[in-house]
């Protein structure tokens, strides 16, 4: 049987790692099993952020239309409830951008729930 050398498989699969941590800060970036730890642990955080940014964003897309719609006299909970009732389908991504980017559309549309 012949003789298998492991040595190019095991060299890349280090160069890789030390290749994701590069930029990290002490022996973090060149000492493969500290470089390890950190990759791994860096990315459970970004899978983990990935999900709290799109929380993030959702909240403050509800915290704009507040401010937006207590401006023109209706609570944030009754534009929503009213949105709803009169089977009006604009996500609060979508009145959050009127609300910032167009206050007359937006004011438009409360006009027409009130």
């Amino acid at each position: 049987m012949t003789r298998v050398k492991r040595g190019v498989a095991a060299s890349k699969r280090r160069k890789n790692v030390l290749k994701d941590a590069k930029g990290y800060r002490w022996k973090r970036k060149s000492l493969y099993r500290a470089a390890k730890q950190a990759v791994i642990k860096a990315g459970s955080y970004a899978y983990r952020d990935r999900k709290v940014k799109k929380r993030l964003s959702r909240s403050l897309w509800i915290i704009r239309l507040n401010i937006a719609s207590r401006e023109l006299g209706i609570k944030y909970s009754q534009l929503i409830k009213k949105l709803a009732e009169q089977k009006i389908s604009i996500d609060r991504k979508v009145l959050s951008q009127l609300a910032v980017e167009n206050p007359k559309v937006f004011q438009a549309i409360v006009e027409k729930l009130k």
